[in-house]
């Protein structure tokens, strides 16, 4: 089935896909990003792929490795007819920003926002893009290969959670 996935792509959205490969389990397609709203709600409506399940959105750094430098890499996931696809997008490095797949999968919403914290890549048409899981004045984005090792950042102002027997109501 997963060939005919890929098959189906292809047919319909030749001009898009840059690469694929179906081996051993591992489904894949490499996608122009102009074309990802496209191709995602293709597969998640039509009823040939049913597509119903985005089950992580993720990205890989490939700095001083290959250009171009970033790819977001999305899984995907039919439950009612138990295939799985994965989804590259190849991203700049100077502005690396993609289509938020919000509007297809409300799933899209935690992981966009981690990939953004972790990456720093742009989600465009997420409606609430923002640290998911750093706080708001950390500086960079840490899972990036030119994110320094030794990095320092600016504290915290967190109120204290100290114990206070004075605070306690009678």
């Amino acid at each position: 089935m997963a060939q005919a996935l890929i098959d189906a792509v292809k047919d319909r959205f030749s001009a898009a896909v840059l690469d694929s490969h179906s081996q051993a389990g591992d489904d894949t397609i490499v996608l122009q990003g102009e074309a990802l709203l496209d191709v995602v709600g293709f597969l998640r409506n039509d009823p040939a792929t049913s597509m119903e399940m985005l089950v992580d959105v993720t990205a890989v750094d490939w700095l001083g490795r290959r250009e171009p430098r970033f790819e977001v890499v999305y899984h995907l996931y039919s439950v009612s007819l138990k295939h799985r696809l994965r989804i590259k997008v190849p991203l700049s490095g100077d502005d690396p920003s993609v289509s938020s797949l919000c509007s297809i999968y409300k799933g899209a919403n935690w992981p966009e926002r981690e990939t953004y914290d972790m990456f720093g890549i742009r989600f465009e048409g997420h409606g609430d893009l923002k640290r998911i899981l750093l706080y708001e004045e950390f500086e960079g984005h840490p899972l990036r290969k030119d994110y320094p090792k030794r990095g320092h950042q600016p504290l915290m102002d967190v109120p204290s959670l100290a114990y206070d027997p004075e605070d306690q109501d009678e």
